[in-house]
């Protein structure tokens, strides 16, 4: 790839830095790590994302954001495709989106796929106050990416992002 085209690539994940993940709106689908791969050929864009889970009804609206934010900016060929393999993974979160969720009040992952000791991990602690004395509410929280936790100190009720 030569420079002009690693800089023409650059400046198309810049724009989708800028596009937010509809369900967490503190966050972008690059931090979240859902853009998997970016092509262009002369003003033809590809751009392949991948849900957090399968049948993430987000993606649509993912996919219809990302085009949007391209085609406002020029790129009037742009197509989104969706794959399935290799999954996402909470892995492919970045540290600042982690750091971001905590601050939005939703307790961030906190280990890695690999980890098989706990499949769904457990909050280290409380976005709120910061204890670790919490307890599981529901598998699933206000999206199915998520699982709901109460603290027993601050006695408030949080999302936690599962891992996996």
């Amino acid at each position: 790839m030569t420079k002009a085209q690693i800089s023409k690539t650059q400046k198309i994940f810049d724009l989708l830095s800028e596009v937010k993940d509809p369900e967490i709106p503190v966050i972008n689908v690059i931090e979240m790590g859902i853009v998997k791969d970016v092509t262009l050929t002369d003003s033809k864009v590809s751009v392949t994302i991948t849900p957090t889970y399968s049948g993430c009804p987000a993606m649509n609206m993912i996919a219809t954001d990302i085009k949007l934010k391209l085609q406002d900016n020029g790129y009037t060929e742009v197509k989104i495709i969706e794959v399935l393999s290799p999954a996402w993974t909470t892995d492919l979160m970045t540290e600042e989106a982690k750091a971001k969720l905590k601050a939005y009040g939703i307790a961030p992952p906190n280990r890695t796929s690999s980890d098989k000791s706990n499949p769904v991990g457990i909050p280290k602690e409380c976005p709120n106050c910061a204890s670790s004395n919490t307890k599981l509410k529901s598998h699933f929280g206000s999206t199915p990416c998520k699982a709901l936790y109460v603290c027993e100190d601050c006695l408030e009720p949080f999302d936690y992002f599962k891992c996996h």
